[in-house]
């Protein structure tokens, strides 16, 4: 039986959950502060992902690896609409990448892809140009096993380019053409 009292109930455990349901967002820091608002982040317990490429630096007097953002100016979060005052109070934070005024999630399986790369030993390249669209393929063999993204032709090697939807970046990695297989 369904009295109304049970399905007021359910009504109000569904229109709670959407505002509760954690997702990734992807914030826009002030320039060079992506590691400081990372740190305050965490001090304020969200779950925070920050991209980390080591590269060499070079000095005049000596030649340095380190952990450089992979994306200048970019962090995420995974936090509900609810915690979202939290987050703009942190220092550094400037906004939430949004389409037409609403912050934008950043689906699951492209933060897996980043935690995938930053995780492997291939060489990441980063660009704000605009590629063409190529055929869809999969990584299958090598540290990169299972990255979906695009392929494109650069020169005379083929890499595969992952997009992350609504940032406008691109992230070009130099894999084998073994390793691929379209999907």
């Amino acid at each position: 039986m369904s009295d109304p009292e049970n399905i007021l109930t359910e009504e109000k455990k569904r229109t709670n959950t959407g505002n509760t349901e954690t997702k990734w967002y992807a914030l826009y820091t002030r320039p060079r502060a992506e590691k400081l608002v990372y740190q305050r982040l965490i001090e304020e317990h969200i779950e925070t992902f920050l991209p980390l490429q080591k590269t060499y630096r070079m000095w005049s007097d000596r030649k340095k690896l380190i952990e450089k953002p992979l994306l200048s100016s970019y962090i995420f979060v995974k936090t509900n609409k609810k915690t979202f005052p939290k987050v703009y109070k942190v220092i550094g934070v400037v906004k939430f990448v949004s389409f037409e005024g609403q912050p934008v999630s950043i689906p699951q399986r492209q933060i897996d892809n980043l935690r995938l790369l930053i995780n492997s030993d291939a060489e990441i390249e980063v660009t704000t140009e605009k590629l063409s669209q190529g055929d869809n393929v999969v990584v299958t063999n090598g540290a990169l096993i299972g990255l979906t993204g695009e392929l494109i032709r650069i020169g005379s090697k083929n890499r595969v380019v992952v997009r992350i939807d609504r940032l406008d970046q691109n992230l070009i990695l130099k894999i084998p053409k073994a390793f691929l297989k379209k999907v």
